[in-house]
């Protein structure tokens, strides 16, 4: 299992394109991965549980996947993140 924290750099509070976007990432692998903000832990390929987060610019969240391609997969969804140009 890797854990990583990550610095959003989008803004995705009102917007359900970046966040559908981010899912997409997700779905590419076969890892199970999850998003945490506060007290929240959703599953990065449920779009509904993805859009209760409210990602705002400068928000910290942690990112876990476990499974064979878990490193990929957290270095995937970090590079979205952190991409100010989404």
């Amino acid at each position: 299992m890797v854990r990583k924290s990550v610095k959003v750099a989008m803004d995705a509070k009102t917007e359900t394109k970046p966040v559908a976007m981010l899912v997409q990432v997700a779905s590419q692998f076969e890892s199970r991965i999850y998003v945490e903000s506060g007290t929240k832990k959703v599953n990065a390929k449920s779009i509904m549980g993805m859009m209760t987060l409210k990602f705002g610019d400068g928000k910290e969240v942690y990112i876990s996947a476990d499974g064979d391609d878990e490193i990929h997969a957290v270095d995937e969804m970090e590079r979205y993140l952190t991409s100010a140009a989404v």
